[in-house]
């Protein structure tokens, strides 16, 4: 599957991609794709938009990304919730 964010890596970008990996999707593939592009460049390549503005998995009040995963994907362990703060 793939997955797409906006350029300019921080540490939200970094840790989504790992998680990612790690735990929802093996055989993901990242892409980065400037800010103005990302929704649409999602749309046009079937890929999940990731810590973009007002996409699923992005921030939705205190929930950063990392947080819209686990939730979204119901990772069991607890401790993740922290990771994102």
């Amino acid at each position: 599957m793939k997955w797409i964010t906006r350029e300019k890596v921080k540490v939200d970008r970094v840790a989504c991609p790992w998680l990612i990996k790690k735990f929802v999707d093996p055989e993901a593939e990242f892409l980065l794709c400037q800010r103005a592009r990302s929704r649409s460049r999602a749309v046009e390549i079937g890929a999940t938009p990731f810590d973009i503005e007002d996409c699923e998995l992005g921030h939705h009040g205190e929930d950063v990304s990392f947080n819209s995963i686990v939730k979204k994907y119901k990772l069991p362990d607890q401790h993740w919730r922290c990771w994102g703060k």
